[in-house]
C-alpha cells in the first residue's frame, strides 16, 4: 500500500479520495478536522505561530519527519513554488513542479495562452486604470477569493496585486486531468462566492454546483463545455501541466473568460467523484505517470440525473463547536472540527453536500441543510451556557 503525504490548507477531500483508492495517507493541513483524522494514519496541523492561518513554512517543517512514498500538495502551495520544492525534497512529487507553477499562476501568461487559443480574457493592469470600466483588485498570490475587492478610483494599488477587468456573467470552473500534453475534462461547475446564506462575504469561495447537461445555471452550456475544454487543453500544452487541475472563468453567452488557473486539486473535484463515481486521487496519480482516464464528460453530463452541490458554512458570529458525533455520521457533512473549536466570524465551520433535480433545487437543499446546522450550533452553545 503506497503511503502518500498530502499537504495544504484543507486536505480532507483529497485525503478521503486517496484512502478510498487504497493509499495510506499522512496529512499536514491547517485544521486537523475529525473526518480527516478518521481517514489518515497521521495528521499534523500547521499554522502561523500565535495565529490561526495556515503556514506553508510550518507545513514543510512538519512534513520533514513524515515518511512517505510520494508527496502531493494542495492550496495554497501553488503560490509558493519554493515551498513545493522544499516539501518534496528528495521524495517523488505527484503534481506540477515549481517551474510549471510559476508559469501557470502568472495572469499575464494565462492571458497570452487563452488569446492564442482564440478565447477571450479580462483585461489586466498593473497600474491605476483610466475611467470607463469596472475592475477588481486581485492578489498575485490569490486563493479562494481572499483579498479580492472592487477597485475604487483614486485608491492605491496594493503591493503584490494587479487589476483584472470585471466581467459580467456566471463564475465557474472546469477541472481536468493532464499528462503534460493532453487534457481530459472531468467536470464543469458553477462557483458559489460571497453567499451570505452560507456566512460568506465579498468574493470568498463558499461552494460549487455541478449540473447535468442543459442545466440553466449556465446559458448555452454545451458551447461553454466545448470552449472550456479547449482552454484546459491550451494551458496543459503551454505549461506541461500534470495530474488534476482547474481553470476558473466567467461565462458569458457560452464563452469562458479565463480568470485563474489552479494547478492542483480543487474543491469542486469532490462533486465530480459524487456525480460520476470517479476516483480523483487515482486519476491524479496515474496522470502524473502519463496515463489519462478514458472519460467523456459530455456523455456523463447527459446521463446525470440532476445536480450535486457543496457549500462551505462560515461562522456568522463568534461561536464554538459542540458535540460533533452526529455530524460525523452524516455522509453529507464534512470538515467537522473537534468539539470546543472556537470560530470567529467568517471562519469555516463545516462543508455540506446536497442533490437536486437541477441546480436550483440543489441550491435550495443546500440552504436548508445550512440552516439546520446553524441551528445545531446555536442549540449546542445554549446547552454549554
Amino acid at each position: 500500500m503506497p503511503r502518500v503525504l498530502i499537504a495544504g490548507v484543507s486536505t480532507r477531500g483529497f485525503a478521503e479520495s486517496a484512502a478510498r483508492a487504497g493509499y495510506e495517507v499522512v496529512a499536514v493541513d491547517g485544521y486537523g478536522d475529525l473526518d480527516l483524522v478518521a481517514r489518515a494514519a497521521v495528521v499534523r496541523v500547521a499554522r502561523v505561530r500565535g495565529g490561526g492561518r495556515f503556514s506553508t513554512r510550518a507545513a514543510v517543517a512538519a512534513a520533514r519527519a513524515l515518511e512517505c512514498d510520494a508527496v502531493v500538495y494542495e492550496a495554497s502551495f501553488e503560490n509558493h513554488p519554493r515551498a513545493v520544492r522544499a516539501l518534496a525534497g528528495p521524495r517523488p512529487l505527484w503534481g506540477n513542479d515549481p517551474a510549471a507553477l510559476a508559469r501557470a499562476r502568472d495572469p499575464r501568461r494565462l492571458a497570452r495562452v487563452a488569446t492564442a487559443a482564440g478565447l477571450p480574457v479580462p483585461r489586466l493592469r498593473f497600474a491605476p486604470p483610466p475611467a470607463g470600466a469596472a475592475w477588481l483588485v486581485k492578489p498575485l498570490r490569490s486563493g479562494g477569493g481572499a483579498g479580492v475587492v472592487p477597485w475604487r478610483r483614486g485608491a492605491r494599488l496594493p503591493r503584490g496585486c494587479y487589476l483584472q477587468q470585471r466581467i459580467a456573467g456566471v463564475t465557474g470552473s472546469i477541472v481536468f486531468a493532464a499528462d503534460g500534453r493532453r487534457a481530459v475534462p472531468l467536470g464543469l461547475s458553477r462557483i458559489l462566492a460571497g453567499e451570505r446564506r452560507f456566512g460568506a462575504d465579498g468574493f470568498r469561495y463558499c461552494g460549487s454546483m455541478l449540473g447535468a447537461a442543459g442545466d440553466p445555471q449556465f446559458p448555452d452550456d454545451a458551447r461553454l463545455l466545448e470552449r472550456a475544454a479547449r482552454l484546459a487543453q491550451a494551458v496543459t500544452a503551454a505549461w506541461g501541466l500534470v495530474g488534476v487541475n482547474g481553470v476558473d472563468f466567467v461565462a458569458r453567452r457560452g464563452v469562458p473568460f479565463a480568470i485563474e488557473v489552479n494547478p492542483r486539486y480543487t474543491a469542486a473535484m469532490e462533486l465530480v467523484e459524487r456525480a460520476y463515481a470517479l476516483s480523483i486521487f487515482e486519476i491524479h496519480a496515474r496522470a502524473c505517470a502519463g496515463a489519462l482516464p478514458a472519460f467523456d464528460l459530455a456523455s456523463a453530463r447527459r446521463r446525470a440525473p440532476g445536480a450535486v452541490g457543496k457549500a462551505i458554512l462560515y461562522a456568522r458570529r463568534p461561536s464554538a463547536m459542540g458535540e460533533a458525533r452526529a455530524w460525523l455520521a452524516d455522509p453529507d457533512v464534512r470538515d467537522v472540527s473537534p468539539p470546543g473549536t472556537r470560530f470567529a466570524p467568517r471562519d469555516p465551520v463545516c462543508t455540506v453536500f446536497a442533490r437536486g433535480a437541477d441546480a436550483a433545487a440543489c441550491d435550495a437543499a443546500l440552504v436548508r441543510r445550512a440552516a439546520a446546522l446553524y441551528r445545531d450550533i446555536e442549540r449546542s452553545e445554549a446547552r454549554i451556557a
